[in-house]
């Protein structure tokens, strides 16, 4: 390659963030082919104007495995320092482990031979660290944990990755630890309350989790919500007009999941989880979890089928009183994914 082609490629990685994204991506698994989405390209416009100052609040949900810690939690920074290496961020997730992953890998983009011609090295060297990234111009990228202490740490931009464990997802005192962490102490931490930058990706796992807490706080807030399969039509306008997004029905990801392939998902998990992971639509606290629209009735015994598995189950009572309850059997007949009972 040509000086004069070294350049250009350095210019392209500086002026467009999606080019800087694929580039970043070859970078962290080289091998893997980065199946580039619109969502990539709205999430990378989305991502642009906050470090432009046209956005102050971002939230974006959407499913596990779309690439939006790569993103918003590894690219972005490092392509906001190489611009402003003045810049203070702080990047927040539920663990130290994730946390210092995001780290790490953002330093091996900062550190790569194309990274530092594009944009003049502007890491200082002396001062890197598992859970920091020190440039020269004394800004950086801080990393820490939900919960984690941030005495005498400030920030212009921070970025709140799935700030909660699906695994605490029903835990209220789990929620409730992370909705107060970030009132108490995260918000606290802007060094300019009126002109800096939150940004919060996420799955959704609650209807109480912390982005369902962002959203009913009224406080504006952008929301890009992009469930698995789409519920309504969603087109949005992003870089000089261009519009993308999808009709009704349609899937986020065609090359990544399918339609056979998140039906799959959806058979071996709990329908709200689905809906609050891949739908970005958990089930309120007073919704019901089972409603009677999903059953139907049927006229005659069925007849076995090849493929047919039947299961007999029994609760029986354990005490006569009068008001124990009674002993139940249930007869099932499950036939690829329906069951009749």
């Amino acid at each position: 390659m040509s000086i004069t082609d070294k350049q250009l490629l350095s210019a392209v990685l500086r002026k467009d963030f999606m080019s800087f994204v694929r580039r970043s991506f070859l970078t962290l698994q080289p091998g893997t082919r980065f199946e580039v989405n619109w969502h990539h390209r709205l999430l990378a416009s989305e991502l642009v104007r906050c470090l432009q100052g046209k956005n102050r609040r971002l939230i974006v949900t959407l499913p596990p495995r779309n690439l939006k810690s790569t993103m918003a939690s590894v690219a972005f920074p490092a392509f906001a320092l190489g611009h402003n290496s003045t810049l203070k961020i702080v990047c927040a997730s539920y663990s130290a482990d994730l946390a210092g992953k995001f780290s790490r890998d953002c330093r091996t983009i900062m550190q790569s031979d194309w990274y530092r011609t594009a944009f003049s090295d502007p890491l200082d060297t002396a001062k890197l660290t598992e859970f920091e990234i020190t440039t020269r111009a004394k800004g950086g990228r801080l990393a820490t944990s939900v919960g984690g202490t941030l005495t005498g740490r400030g920030g212009n931009i921070i970025i709140v990755d799935d700030p909660l464990n699906a695994g605490d997802a029903f835990s209220e005192v789990k929620r409730q630890a992370v909705i107060e962490w970030y009132g108490n102490t995260l918000l606290s931490r802007l060094d300019n309350k009126a002109e800096d930058v939150i940004i919060v990706v996420a799955q959704r796992l609650h209807d109480d989790d912390l982005v369902g807490h962002l959203l009913r706080s009224g406080e504006h807030w952008v929301h890009i919500n992009l469930p698995a399969i789409a519920e309504e039509a969603q087109w949005f306008e992003i870089d000089n007009g261009v519009i993308v997004g999808r009709d009704a029905g349609q899937v986020l990801h065609e090359t990544l999941e399918p339609m056979k392939v998140l039906m799959d998902i959806k058979a071996n998990m709990t329908s709200s989880t689905f809906a609050a992971q891949y739908q970005q639509n958990p089930i309120p606290l007073s919704g019901d979890m089972i409603t009677w629209s999903w059953f139907k009735t049927y006229s005659a015994p069925l007849e076995r089928q090849k493929g047919d598995y039947v299961t007999i189950s029994w609760d029986t009572a354990s005490k006569s009183t009068e008001l124990s309850d009674y002993s139940v059997g249930t007869v099932w007949l499950r036939r690829n994914r329906d069951h009749f009972l």
